[in-house]
Protein backbone atom coordinates (compact mmCIF):
# COMPACT_ATOMS: atom_id res chain seq x y z
CA UNK A 1 0.00 0.00 0.00
CA UNK A 2 0.93 3.81 -0.82
CA UNK A 3 2.56 5.04 2.50
CA UNK A 4 -0.20 8.01 3.03
CA UNK A 5 1.08 9.10 6.47
CA UNK A 6 4.93 9.00 5.37
CA UNK A 7 4.20 10.82 2.28
CA UNK A 8 2.30 13.76 3.73
CA UNK A 9 5.52 14.07 6.73
CA UNK A 10 8.03 13.89 4.04
CA UNK A 11 6.40 16.63 1.94
CA UNK A 12 6.10 18.86 5.03
CA UNK A 13 9.24 18.20 5.68
CA UNK A 14 10.28 18.99 1.65
CA UNK A 15 7.80 22.08 1.43
CA UNK A 16 8.89 24.16 4.50
CA UNK A 17 12.04 25.59 2.74
CA UNK A 18 9.81 26.97 -0.07
CA UNK A 19 7.66 28.28 2.54
CA UNK A 20 10.22 30.28 3.68
CA UNK A 21 11.34 31.18 0.37
CA UNK A 22 8.10 31.98 -0.87
CA UNK A 23 7.08 33.89 2.44
CA UNK A 24 10.11 35.71 2.01
CA UNK A 25 9.92 36.90 -1.46
CA UNK A 26 5.96 37.45 -1.17
CA UNK A 27 6.72 40.41 1.29
CA UNK A 28 9.77 41.60 -0.86
CA UNK A 29 7.19 41.46 -4.15
CA UNK A 30 4.48 43.54 -1.82
CA UNK A 31 6.84 46.37 -1.77
CA UNK A 32 7.22 46.25 -5.57
CA UNK A 33 10.87 44.59 -5.56
CA UNK A 34 10.88 41.77 -8.26
CA UNK A 35 14.28 39.76 -6.18
CA UNK A 36 15.58 37.06 -8.10
CA UNK A 37 18.19 36.99 -6.33
CA UNK A 38 16.41 34.46 -3.18
CA UNK A 39 17.87 31.52 -3.99
CA UNK A 40 21.06 32.91 -3.88
CA UNK A 41 20.03 34.82 -0.24
CA UNK A 42 18.82 30.86 0.50
CA UNK A 43 22.75 29.82 -0.09
CA UNK A 44 23.97 32.01 1.74
CA UNK A 45 21.85 32.27 4.64
CA UNK A 46 22.59 28.28 5.22
CA UNK A 47 26.61 28.21 4.47
CA UNK A 48 26.58 31.34 7.09
CA UNK A 49 24.68 29.30 9.46
CA UNK A 50 27.12 26.14 8.63
CA UNK A 51 29.78 28.59 9.70
CA UNK A 52 28.68 29.67 12.85
CA UNK A 53 27.41 25.98 14.05
CA UNK A 54 30.50 24.47 12.61
CA UNK A 55 32.96 26.74 14.75
CA UNK A 56 30.60 26.70 17.71
CA UNK A 57 30.57 22.49 17.25
CA UNK A 58 34.32 22.89 16.93
CA UNK A 59 34.96 24.99 20.48
CA UNK A 60 32.42 23.13 22.52
CA UNK A 61 33.40 19.23 21.40
CA UNK A 62 31.02 17.03 22.62
CA UNK A 63 29.65 19.43 25.56
CA UNK A 64 27.00 21.14 22.63
CA UNK A 65 24.66 23.43 24.71
CA UNK A 66 21.25 22.82 22.73
CA UNK A 67 20.86 26.50 23.03
CA UNK A 68 23.35 28.01 22.01
CA UNK A 69 23.85 25.28 19.13
CA UNK A 70 20.21 26.90 17.89
CA UNK A 71 20.78 30.45 18.48
CA UNK A 72 24.33 30.61 16.68
CA UNK A 73 23.62 28.92 13.82
CA UNK A 74 19.96 31.23 13.23
CA UNK A 75 22.04 34.69 13.96
CA UNK A 76 24.91 33.98 11.85
CA UNK A 77 22.35 32.59 9.15
CA UNK A 78 20.06 36.13 9.89
CA UNK A 79 23.07 37.87 9.46
CA UNK A 80 24.50 36.84 6.59
CA UNK A 81 20.99 36.55 4.69
CA UNK A 82 20.45 40.61 5.82
CA UNK A 83 24.00 41.68 4.26
CA UNK A 84 23.11 40.18 1.05
CA UNK A 85 19.65 41.89 1.16
CA UNK A 86 21.30 45.06 2.06
CA UNK A 87 22.97 44.54 -1.32
CA UNK A 88 20.59 43.87 -3.37
CA UNK A 89 18.16 46.94 -1.98
CA UNK A 90 21.01 49.04 -2.04
CA UNK A 91 21.74 48.13 -5.96
CA UNK A 92 17.88 48.55 -7.09
CA UNK A 93 16.36 50.90 -4.89
CA UNK A 94 19.14 53.62 -3.85
CA UNK A 95 21.14 53.00 -7.16
CA UNK A 96 17.82 51.82 -9.29
CA UNK A 97 19.64 49.19 -11.04
CA UNK A 98 17.67 46.38 -12.87
CA UNK A 99 16.18 44.44 -10.71
CA UNK A 100 16.19 41.30 -12.44
CA UNK A 101 19.60 41.50 -13.54
CA UNK A 102 20.68 42.23 -10.20
CA UNK A 103 18.52 39.50 -8.92
CA UNK A 104 20.14 36.92 -11.27
CA UNK A 105 23.58 38.25 -10.58
CA UNK A 106 22.87 37.83 -6.41
CA UNK A 107 21.53 34.55 -6.97
CA UNK A 108 25.00 33.32 -9.06
CA UNK A 109 27.09 35.64 -5.93
CA UNK A 110 25.14 33.46 -3.46
CA UNK A 111 25.94 29.72 -4.95
CA UNK A 112 29.35 30.93 -5.45
CA UNK A 113 29.76 32.36 -1.99
CA UNK A 114 28.01 29.17 -0.60
CA UNK A 115 30.69 26.60 -2.37
CA UNK A 116 33.60 28.21 -1.84
CA UNK A 117 33.11 28.72 1.58
CA UNK A 118 31.69 24.86 1.99
CA UNK A 119 34.44 23.84 -0.02
CA UNK A 120 36.95 25.58 2.42
CA UNK A 121 35.25 23.94 5.88
CA UNK A 122 35.42 20.75 3.60
CA UNK A 123 39.10 21.61 3.40
CA UNK A 124 39.84 22.52 7.22
CA UNK A 125 38.19 19.25 8.59
CA UNK A 126 40.41 17.39 5.84
CA UNK A 127 37.46 15.00 5.13
CA UNK A 128 37.97 12.30 2.68
CA UNK A 129 34.22 12.68 1.62
CA UNK A 130 32.86 15.37 -0.42
CA UNK A 131 30.54 17.48 2.37
CA UNK A 132 30.68 18.93 5.69
CA UNK A 133 28.59 17.00 8.95
CA UNK A 134 27.56 19.03 11.69
CA UNK A 135 25.55 16.53 13.47
CA UNK A 136 25.35 17.59 17.02
CA UNK A 137 23.89 20.95 15.69
CA UNK A 138 21.26 19.35 13.70
CA UNK A 139 20.56 16.97 16.29
CA UNK A 140 19.55 20.29 18.74
CA UNK A 141 17.65 21.65 15.83
CA UNK A 142 15.77 18.01 14.96
CA UNK A 143 14.66 17.68 18.45
CA UNK A 144 10.93 17.13 18.69
CA UNK A 145 7.94 16.45 21.69
CA UNK A 146 9.37 13.51 23.21
CA UNK A 147 5.73 12.37 23.46
CA UNK A 148 4.90 12.71 19.88
CA UNK A 149 6.53 8.73 18.91
CA UNK A 150 3.41 7.66 21.19
CA UNK A 151 0.20 8.95 19.28
CA UNK A 152 0.55 7.26 15.98
CA UNK A 153 -0.19 8.61 12.70
CA UNK A 154 -1.61 11.59 14.44
CA UNK A 155 1.92 11.91 15.50
CA UNK A 156 4.03 11.67 12.94
CA UNK A 157 1.69 13.38 10.69
CA UNK A 158 1.57 17.20 13.02
CA UNK A 159 3.74 16.82 15.83
CA UNK A 160 7.21 14.58 14.68
CA UNK A 161 8.98 17.67 13.42
CA UNK A 162 11.66 20.23 14.27
CA UNK A 163 10.99 23.57 15.67
CA UNK A 164 11.27 25.32 12.51
CA UNK A 165 9.01 23.50 10.46
CA UNK A 166 6.35 25.23 12.95
CA UNK A 167 8.30 28.37 12.69
CA UNK A 168 7.55 28.73 9.49
CA UNK A 169 3.80 28.35 9.36
CA UNK A 170 3.98 30.81 12.60
CA UNK A 171 6.02 33.23 10.25
CA UNK A 172 3.79 32.90 6.98
CA UNK A 173 0.41 33.70 9.12
CA UNK A 174 1.70 36.35 10.86
CA UNK A 175 2.81 38.13 7.54
CA UNK A 176 0.12 37.33 6.16
CA UNK A 177 -2.01 39.19 9.19
CA UNK A 178 0.67 42.21 8.94
CA UNK A 179 -0.11 42.39 4.61
CA UNK A 180 -3.64 42.17 5.18
CA UNK A 181 -4.86 43.43 8.74
CA UNK A 182 -2.31 46.24 9.97
CA UNK A 183 -1.21 49.66 8.83
CA UNK A 184 2.42 49.07 7.99
CA UNK A 185 0.91 45.94 5.47
CA UNK A 186 -1.19 48.78 4.11
CA UNK A 187 1.58 51.12 3.50
CA UNK A 188 3.37 48.01 1.79
CA UNK A 189 1.04 47.61 -0.49
CA UNK A 190 0.58 51.18 -1.85
CA UNK A 191 4.22 51.03 -2.17
CA UNK A 192 4.18 48.26 -4.04
CA UNK A 193 0.76 49.30 -6.39
CA UNK A 194 1.40 52.65 -6.66
CA UNK A 195 5.07 54.31 -5.32
CA UNK A 196 4.33 58.06 -6.43
CA UNK A 197 0.96 57.65 -4.61
CA UNK A 198 2.15 56.62 -1.75
CA UNK A 199 4.72 58.70 -1.73
CA UNK A 200 2.62 61.75 -1.79
CA UNK A 201 0.73 60.35 0.68
CA UNK A 202 3.95 60.95 2.89
CA UNK A 203 5.00 57.43 3.22
CA UNK A 204 8.47 57.00 3.16
CA UNK A 205 9.06 54.78 -0.17
CA UNK A 206 12.57 53.68 0.48
CA UNK A 207 12.38 52.65 4.29
CA UNK A 208 9.41 50.50 3.03
CA UNK A 209 11.57 49.04 0.12
CA UNK A 210 14.51 48.27 2.41
CA UNK A 211 12.73 46.62 5.06
CA UNK A 212 10.68 44.80 2.96
CA UNK A 213 13.36 43.79 1.14
CA UNK A 214 15.69 43.05 3.92
CA UNK A 215 12.94 40.97 5.87
CA UNK A 216 11.78 38.88 3.31
CA UNK A 217 15.57 37.99 2.76
CA UNK A 218 16.08 36.99 5.90
CA UNK A 219 13.08 34.95 6.13
CA UNK A 220 14.18 33.47 2.72
CA UNK A 221 17.96 32.55 4.08
CA UNK A 222 16.11 30.85 7.25
CA UNK A 223 14.75 28.30 4.46
CA UNK A 224 18.18 27.90 3.35
CA UNK A 225 19.40 26.94 6.78
CA UNK A 226 16.56 24.92 7.71
CA UNK A 227 17.26 22.37 4.24
CA UNK A 228 20.88 21.94 5.51
CA UNK A 229 20.58 21.54 9.32
CA UNK A 230 17.07 20.22 9.89
CA UNK A 231 16.22 18.73 6.45
CA UNK A 232 19.64 17.19 5.42
CA UNK A 233 20.93 16.24 9.04
CA UNK A 234 23.57 18.99 8.84
CA UNK A 235 25.27 17.85 5.74
CA UNK A 236 26.70 20.11 4.08
CA UNK A 237 27.39 19.52 0.23
CA UNK A 238 28.14 22.08 -2.38
CA UNK A 239 25.04 22.34 -5.01
CA UNK A 240 22.97 20.49 -2.99
CA UNK A 241 20.45 22.78 -2.99
CA UNK A 242 18.77 21.87 -6.38
CA UNK A 243 15.84 24.32 -7.79
CA UNK A 244 14.57 24.68 -4.53
CA UNK A 245 15.30 28.38 -4.70
CA UNK A 246 14.06 28.78 -8.32
CA UNK A 247 10.62 26.63 -6.93
CA UNK A 248 9.90 28.91 -3.69
CA UNK A 249 9.84 31.60 -6.65
CA UNK A 250 7.66 30.32 -8.52
CA UNK A 251 5.12 29.31 -5.57
CA UNK A 252 4.82 32.54 -5.23
CA UNK A 253 2.66 33.05 -8.37
CA UNK A 254 0.97 29.61 -7.14
CA UNK A 255 -0.05 31.31 -4.06
CA UNK A 256 -1.10 34.54 -5.64
CA UNK A 257 1.14 36.55 -3.33
CA UNK A 258 -0.76 35.36 -0.71
CA UNK A 259 1.52 33.84 2.63
CA UNK A 260 -1.59 31.91 4.01
CA UNK A 261 -1.92 29.82 0.82
CA UNK A 262 1.82 29.46 0.49
CA UNK A 263 1.40 27.10 3.25
CA UNK A 264 -0.54 25.13 1.44
CA UNK A 265 1.97 25.38 -1.69
CA UNK A 266 4.61 24.77 -0.14
CA UNK A 267 3.58 21.52 0.78
CA UNK A 268 1.90 20.48 -2.26
CA UNK A 269 5.10 21.35 -3.88
CA UNK A 270 6.90 19.29 -1.40
CA UNK A 271 4.75 16.27 -1.93
CA UNK A 272 5.12 16.56 -5.76
CA UNK A 273 9.11 16.89 -5.73
CA UNK A 274 8.79 13.64 -3.65
CA UNK A 275 6.55 12.02 -5.66
CA UNK A 276 8.81 9.96 -7.92
CA UNK A 277 10.37 8.30 -5.02
CA UNK A 278 7.11 6.67 -3.86
CA UNK A 279 5.99 5.69 -7.15
CA UNK A 280 7.07 3.10 -9.94
CA UNK A 281 8.05 5.80 -13.14
CA UNK A 282 10.33 4.79 -15.62
CA UNK A 283 13.36 6.60 -16.37
CA UNK A 284 11.49 8.46 -19.45
CA UNK A 285 8.69 9.68 -17.22
CA UNK A 286 10.87 10.84 -14.58
CA UNK A 287 11.45 14.36 -16.07
CA UNK A 288 7.85 14.51 -16.63
CA UNK A 289 7.06 13.75 -13.00
CA UNK A 290 9.73 16.10 -11.77
CA UNK A 291 8.41 19.09 -14.15
CA UNK A 292 5.25 19.02 -11.94
CA UNK A 293 5.69 22.03 -9.83
CA UNK A 294 6.26 24.51 -12.81
CA UNK A 295 3.50 22.86 -14.69
CA UNK A 296 0.90 23.54 -11.97
CA UNK A 297 2.51 27.11 -11.45
CA UNK A 298 1.88 27.77 -15.35
CA UNK A 299 -1.60 26.66 -15.19
CA UNK A 300 -2.32 28.68 -11.73
CA UNK A 301 -0.07 32.00 -13.85
CA UNK A 302 -3.24 31.39 -16.84
CA UNK A 303 -6.62 30.59 -14.49
CA UNK A 304 -5.25 34.18 -12.85
CA UNK A 305 -4.92 36.04 -15.70
CA UNK A 306 -8.18 34.86 -17.50
CA UNK A 307 -10.01 35.88 -14.64
CA UNK A 308 -8.15 39.05 -14.37
CA UNK A 309 -9.36 40.12 -10.59
CA UNK A 310 -6.77 42.93 -9.25
CA UNK A 311 -6.55 41.12 -5.65
CA UNK A 312 -5.32 38.17 -7.60
CA UNK A 313 -2.52 39.63 -9.22
CA UNK A 314 0.96 41.25 -8.76
CA UNK A 315 1.52 44.84 -7.61
CA UNK A 316 1.31 47.01 -10.25
CA UNK A 317 5.21 48.49 -9.82
CA UNK A 318 6.49 44.98 -9.73
CA UNK A 319 10.17 44.73 -10.88
CA UNK A 320 9.92 48.85 -12.03
CA UNK A 321 12.67 50.86 -10.12
CA UNK A 322 10.71 54.19 -8.62
CA UNK A 323 12.11 57.73 -9.82
CA UNK A 324 11.21 60.29 -7.10
CA UNK A 325 11.52 63.11 -9.66
CA UNK A 326 9.15 61.60 -12.11
CA UNK A 327 6.01 61.88 -9.97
Amino acid sequence: MFPIVQFLSRAVLQGTPLLLGSTGEIITEKSGNLNLGIPGIMYIGAISGVIGGFFYQNAAGNRVNTLLAVVIPLLACLTGSLIASLIYSFLTVTLRANQNVTGLALTTFGVGIGNFFGGSLIKITKSEVPYLSLPRIAKAFKQTLPFAGKLGWFGELFLNYGFMVYLAVIIAVVVAFILKKTNVGLKLRAVGENPATADAAGINITKYKYFATCAGGMIAGLGGLYFVIDYSNGIWANNGFGDRGWLAIALVIFAIWNPDLSIIGSYLFGGLYILPYYINVSLQALPLIQMLPYVVTIVVLIIVSLRKKRENLPPASLGLSYFREER
